[in-house]
């Protein structure tokens, strides 16, 4: 995590006063300023039309270095977005917070693609979702949480589609649903559970249709769809 909560905004904003400050001096001590070949170097500011600050940071011939913070057009004290730039990579360590400061979500981006291990927190700081990045797509497994910290979903995913196993679970950890996907279909077996993790339904999707026989079950047993409704209609709850 980007430890930029352990600092005050006020060290930060010295922190980028004084890394401009070596940039500048390179260029006549402007803000703004391009090098001889027309490029963005040192330390650089942009600002909405009512005059607050949208962001700032550092240029190194035309690149972004360092900490460049981002703000909202209500609010220049606290950045809602922060990035940090390498010289050597076009990749950034990036984190996005409410005005407030509090953490949203963090990873890495190339330009304006999402790559690698993302994580979404709660207001709490808890884990919201963790899912995988290549060119801006989910990728790979994808894991959201309830706010307990139990996981309320896992998914995979292939090119920003559902292709494999999704699975779903209540807040206790019984399992709700399990479903194989195909480019966002649901494909082959799939199985549906109460919330006590008793099966209630298994059977086939083709190409996101549901195929072929599928068998329902109450309290256990195998029933048909007419038994099983009459079931959830007239049963007796058990003592």
């Amino acid at each position: 995590m980007i430890k930029i909560k352990s600092l005050s905004i006020l060290s930060l904003f010295f922190l980028i006063f004084f890394t401009a400050e070596g940039f500048s001096q390179k260029v006549g001590d402007k803000v703004n300023a391009v090098d001889e070949n027309g490029k963005r170097h040192g330390n650089w500011k942009k600002y909405y039309k009512n005059g607050r600050l949208r962001y700032t940071g550092n240029f190194k011939n035309g690149k972004e270095v360092g900490i460049f913070m981002y703000f909202d057009m209500t609010n220049s004290d606290q950045p809602t977005i922060i990035k940090i730039f390498s010289e050597n990579s076009t990749i950034a360590k990036v984190e996005h917070q409410t005005s407030k400061g509090v953490l949203k979500s963090m990873g890495n981006m190339d330009g304006r693609n999402r790559v690698g291990k993302w994580k979404y927190f709660f207001p709490s700081g808890k884990v919201l979702s963790e899912e995988n990045y290549v060119n801006g797509k989910l990728e790979g497994l994808l894991v959201n949480y309830y706010p307990n910290g139990k996981v309320t979903e896992e998914t995979y995913y292939k090119n920003g589609l559902k292709n494999g196993i999704s699975k779903k679970y209540t807040d206790e950890g019984n399992l709700l649903e399990e479903v194989n996907y195909t480019a966002n279909k649901p494909n082959g077996i799939a199985k549906f559970y109460d919330l006590k993790g008793n099966l209630k339904e298994t059977g086939n999707y083709k190409a996101g249709k549901r195929e072929g026989r599928w068998e329902f079950f109450v309290d256990g047993e195998a029933v048909s769809k007419k038994d099983k409704h009459n079931r959830k209609t007239h049963s007796i709850p058990k003592q």
